[in-house]
């Protein structure tokens, strides 16, 4: 072979092996997946349990649900929600998100949901319940602690038996309390308020008589009950749960953050805060 081919092979040669050492910080350095292939450990599919809140009721004008707005499973542009997110993260999941959320669901209802989770064969399940359990007719009516932890224990024990490796996030109770303390000096949330909502809180959100002050303050209590036992029973869970340690709960919201129909239920804004204060702890983001 004459000399200068050899040379001009050897010249070849070596741009090649700089082009496969350098594309990448080095020769050890592992390809990307190709797109749409899941990351290591990411949820392929997810499902939300829980209430009205999860179900985006009331923002969409009218008071029913609208689970595009979601915080947990959303897919509408309003609301950078946990699958928005994740489909960000692992386009695998895309169309995979399923909202067993009801309106009006108390804890009693979250081992069904659970099943259901479990038939969808979710790897990532977001729970978040107890504020129906708590607005009842009155106070007598709520429901008691320890069933409802029983009921939440029953609920996560179907999750583990059947998704033993799916990642559980158990969102706090919003501090339902600071709504009364932010809305009952205003009109147009106290005609809302007169409808029935939540009265074991809302009724009579203007007076200062002492039982109006005392149930007030049982319903609150009976609020920070709820949430020591989801942080409690996700702990029992093991290793597979998390807990936002109260993050939902310590949002500072306002009626800016509520549906002007019922001056309850959360509104985009109010859905996006929700998405943006529990994303952290699902621990996607590390």
């Amino acid at each position: 072979m004459p000399r200068r081919w050899v040379a001009a092979v050897a010249s070849l040669s070596a741009l090649v092996a700089l082009a496969c050492e350098g594309g990448s910080g080095g020769g050890d350095a592992t390809p990307p997946p190709p797109q749409g292939t899941p990351r290591p450990g990411m949820p392929t599919a997810m499902a939300a349990l829980g209430d009205s809140v999860t179900t985006g009721f009331g923002t969409c004008v009218v008071l029913a649900s609208c689970e595009r707005n979601s915080w947990s499973t959303g897919d509408g542009r309003r609301v950078e929600s946990h699958y928005r997110r994740l489909v960000e993260l692992n386009p695998a999941i895309r169309s995979r998100a399923y909202n067993h959320a009801k309106a009006g669901a108390r804890a009693s209802a979250l081992a069904d949901q659970a099943t259901r989770a479990v038939r969808d064969r979710a790897d990532y399940v977001t729970v978040l319940i107890g504020a129906n359990d708590a607005c009842r007719a009155d106070t007598d009516a709520m429901t008691p602690v320890k069933t409802f932890r029983q009921q939440v224990d029953r609920a996560l024990r179907t999750l583990r038996e059947g998704r033993p490796k799916a990642r559980v996030l158990v969102v706090s109770i919003p501090d339902l309390y600071r709504l009364w303390e932010v809305g009952h000096t205003d009109e147009q949330a106290v005609r809302s308020w007169q409808r029935g909502v939540c009265p074991a809180l809302l009724a009579n959100p203007t007076s200062t008589a002492a039982a109006d002050r005392e149930r007030r303050r049982v319903f609150r209590e009976r609020i920070d009950a709820y949430n020591d036992e989801l942080a409690a029973a996700c702990r029992a869970y093991g290793s597979r749960c998390r807990h936002d340690r109260g993050a939902a709960h310590r949002v500072r919201f306002t009626l800016d953050d509520v549906n002007t129909v019922d001056h309850f239920h959360p509104n985009n804004d109010g859905q996006e805060q929700l998405a943006k204060v529990t994303w952290s702890a699902a621990g996607f983001a590390d």
